[in-house]
C-alpha cells in the first residue's frame, strides 16, 4: 500500500515488519536554535532515519540555483534529487518524514518530495511522540551512511508560486492567501524574524498550529474540512496559495486541506520574508 499524506505509527511499524521498499526521514529543527534537531536525532530517533537539516539539506540559503527567495530558500529541484540520492533514496521507495514538533518541520520534505514527483510520501501521524506511544524502537548516536542510489526527477506534483504570480494575483478571486503565522505576527503587531510587520494584503489566517487536535495528531478529516471551509467562506480551495515566514509552517495548512479532500493548493515559498524584501511591495496590517 502506498501512502500519500499520513500514515500512523502502526501502518509503519506494518511496513517495516514485511520489509517493504521504505526511508523514514527526521526533520526534527528548532527555528531559534538550528543545532538542536540534529542533537534531537542523535539522543534518538526511529531505526535508520535519516536526518534531515533545514538549513542545508532543505533550504539553500545564498545559493543562485535557489528555486525561490526568503528566509528558507528552495534549493533548485535537482540539488535536491542529488541529496536524496547521496542517502539513498530511490524513485521505488515509500518515504515517511517525521518530527518533533507537530509537523512544522517534516512538512516541507513531504512537500519537496512531492515537487520532484515522488508521490508515495506520507507525515508520520503525531510525529516522534506518536512512535513512542506505539511502542515504537528507538536508537541513538549517528547511524551509518546508506549506500547512494539514484533519484530521478518527475513531473512536479505540487505548484510552487512566485512572488511575481503572488503579486499579478493580489485581490483577484483567482487567488486565495492563506498565512499560517500566528495571529500577532499576522496583524503586524510584532514581527521578530523579518524586517517589515504585516501580511500581504488580502490574505486569510489560519495559525499552522490549529490542524493538530489534543493528541498531537492532525484533526479528523471531517473536521479540518468544516474548519476550511469557514475560512474560506465559498472561496474556491484550488485558488489556495499557502504561505507563512519563510515556505516551512505553510505546509501543515496544504497538508491539512488535502486531509480534509479539499484537493492540492499551491505553496509561495518565499512566503513574508520574500515579500517584505522589496519596499514597493504593499503590506496591510491589522
Amino acid at each position: 500500500m502506498t501512502y500519500t499524506t499520513l500514515i500512523s505509527a502502526d501502518q509503519l511499524q506494518s511496513m517495516m515488519h514485511a520489509g517493504q521498499p521504505l526511508r523514514v526521514f527526521d526533520a526534527s529543527f528548532e527555528l531559534m536554535n538550528p543545532a538542536a534537531g540534529e542533537l534531537q536525532y542523535q539522543d534518538a530517533h526511529i531505526p535508520g532515519a535519516v536526518y534531515a537539516h533545514l538549513d542545508t539539506a532543505l533550504s539553500a540559503k545564498g545559493e543562485v540555483t535557489a528555486a525561490s527567495g526568503g528566509r528558507h530558500p528552495l534549493p533548485s529541484r535537482e540539488r535536491f534529487a542529488a541529496w536524496l540520492s547521496s542517502v539513498g533514496f530511490a524513485n521505488d521507495m515509500q518515504a515517511v518524514v517525521y518530527d518533533r514538533q507537530g509537523a512544522n518541520y517534516c512538512g516541507r520534505l513531504w512537500w519537496m518530495l512531492k515537487w520532484a514527483g515522488h508521490d508515495a510520501v506520507a507525515v508520520l501521524d503525531g510525529g516522534l511522540q506518536a512512535w513512542l506511544g506505539a511502542g515504537g524502537a528507538v536508537t541513538s548516536g549517528i547511524d551509518a551512511p546508506t549506500a547512494p542510489s539514484h533519484f530521478s526527477l518527475r513531473a512536479e506534483l505540487r505548484t510552487l508560486a512566485t512572488t511575481s504570480s503572488v503579486a499579478a494575483n493580489v485581490g483577484r478571486p483567482t487567488q486565495t492567501l492563506i498565512d499560517a503565522r500566528g495571529e500577532p505576527r499576522f496583524r503586524g503587531e510584532v514581527e521578530p524574524l523579518d524586517p517589515v510587520a504585516g501580511h500581504i494584503p488580502g490574505a486569510l489566517n489560519r495559525p499552522f498550529g490549529l490542524n493538530i487536535g489534543a493528541e498531537g495528531k492532525f484533526k479528523p478529516a471531517a473536521q479540518l474540512r468544516a474548519e476550511f471551509e469557514r475560512l474560506l467562506a465559498g472561496r474556491d480551495p484550488a485558488t489556495v496559495v499557502h504561505h507563512c515566514g519563510s515556505g516551512v509552517s505553510a505546509i501543515p495548512n496544504l497538508l491539512a486541506m488535502e486531509v480534509a479532500g479539499l484537493g492540492t493548493s499551491a505553496l509561495y515559498a518565499g512566503s513574508w520574508s520574500e515579500w517584505c524584501s522589496d519596499s514597493t511591495r504593499p503590506v496591510a496590517q491589522g
